[in-house]
């Protein structure tokens, strides 16, 4: 078996216009109107004519030609001068497009050292992005509404929108998260168990909020905006201060039935194991994450207590004595490799996704998915003559949490508005 391993871009999917999932054929099984889902495809487009836009919908150019004229008496959609066929005579037909003005969504990734915002519009455009650095430690109801208020604040003054022109906040953060319910079971940015944010946040913001867990964000950001644009099935793996999950099936995403599906750095590796900060031992992430590697680098390369290091100081210095040949470095990132191979090899085994994503700040120590690492995942994987999927890795930088968490602002907000959409 080959695998494919690929490094990304920060815009994987730039050159594909529009900005949403690529539906191929007649639109997936939906109670959504008619008129939602064709203002999904003019959104998924960029732009698109009336005709394509009926046979992407399967239905008649009589019922497009409604639908379209409901969503242009709301303003959401606007008519364009169409791109011209090579060799085609005439002018170009006339195109539709989603009006970026109609609306605009925030997201908001809720992290260990710092948040991040963005601000966008109807069309998918960045037009604001704003960065809050933050103590490391768990954050009160209190502070995360106040930080929260204040990057939406900020965003909106700097593209120059009103917060009432805002319809709708997306936010993301680690930990088990109630998605539906808009509940945070457990995080470790906040304190408390069954903290009902996306409520508080409304609450505090007068803007309608939804919330979800971060990885299930940055996976929402690769279906809209990256690779998994073209993707029907995929999953997305992210390593930093823990190890998440996301999966795409269908281009939907999973959360699965209580929404705490796919919590990859929990499930078990070894039993009776490493101690993990979810309190329970012997799970991967006890063994690849940031607090995993900095434990063993404290014993393994004898760091002297009394030094003030902080963990990205810490991951640093492992990381260049293992370069330089320091065998103690090498062999705590051989055996996090070793169990990244493990992780991943489980994966495909449950799921067998055409492509998995590797994302995460830790990306930039390659040992996550050196050649020897991706041999092992080979012969972890079951069946013979299998199609092993690719494997990319995404230099996302900071912001893509952020806009994963606009990604999902943005869905609530479309149903919002051409949902309720009169001629």
């Amino acid at each position: 078996m080959q695998l494919d391993l690929t490094h990304q871009g920060v815009e994987e999917g730039a050159e594909l216009a529009g900005c949403g999932p690529v539906y191929f054929g007649a639109p997936p099984e939906s109670a959504a109107p008619l008129r939602q889902l064709a203002y999904e495809r003019i959104r998924s487009a960029g732009q698109i004519p009336r005709v394509e836009l009926a046979r992407a919908l399967d239905v008649s150019p009589a019922t497009v030609t409604a639908v379209v004229s409901e969503l242009i008496g709301a303003e959401l959609v606007e008519e364009v001068e169409g791109t011209a066929r090579p060799g085609a005579r005439g002018r170009p037909p006339v195109a539709l497009r989603v009006r970026g003005g109609a609306g605009y969504v925030v997201g908001v990734k809720i992290a260990e050292f710092k948040h991040t915002a963005v601000l966008t519009d109807m069309a998918g455009t960045t037009l604001a992005s704003a960065t809050l650095s933050r103590p490391s430690q768990a954050r009160s109801l209190k502070a995360v509404l106040a930080e929260t208020g204040e990057l939406v604040r900020e965003v909106t003054r700097r593209a120059d929108v009103s917060e009432r022109e805002v319809i709708a906040l997306g936010a993301g953060l680690p930990g088990l998260i109630d998605h539906p319910e808009g509940r945070v079971l457990w995080s470790s940015v906040l304190e408390g168990e069954g903290v009902p944010l996306a409520e508080k946040l409304t609450e505090a913001l007068g803007i309608p909020a939804f919330i979800d867990n971060d990885t299930n964000l940055l996976t929402l950001a690769e279906l809209w905006f990256g690779r998994g644009r073209m993707a029907r099935d995929f999953a997305v793996v992210s390593i930093e201060q823990g190890v998440g999950m996301g999966l795409v099936l269908g281009q939907g995403l999973y959360r699965g039935a209580h929404s705490l599906a796919l919590e990859l750095g929990h499930t078990k590796v070894q039993l009776d194991g490493a101690l993990c900060r979810c309190g329970q031992r012997g799970c991967l992430e006890a063994y690849t994450s940031d607090y995993a590697l900095v434990r063993e680098a404290h014993t393994a390369l004898e760091l002297d207590s009394r030094l003030q290091l902080s963990p990205q100081m810490v991951l640093e210095s492992l990381h260049d004595r293992a370069k330089a040949g320091n065998e103690g470095a090498r062999s705590i990132f051989r055996r996090a490799g070793r169990y990244m191979a493990a992780g991943l090899a489980n994966v495909i085994n449950l799921f067998d996704p055409s492509l998995i994503i590797l994302s995460g700040e830790r990306m930039q120590y390659q040992y996550l998915y050196a050649e020897e690492v991706m041999r092992e995942m080979q012969g972890l994987i079951v069946g013979r003559g299998r199609k092993a999927p690719d494997v990319a890795v995404n230099a996302w930088g900071d912001l893509v949490w952020a806009r994963g968490a606009a990604a999902l602002a943005l869905e609530v907000a479309a149903g919002k508005l051409a949902g309720r959409a009169t001629a």
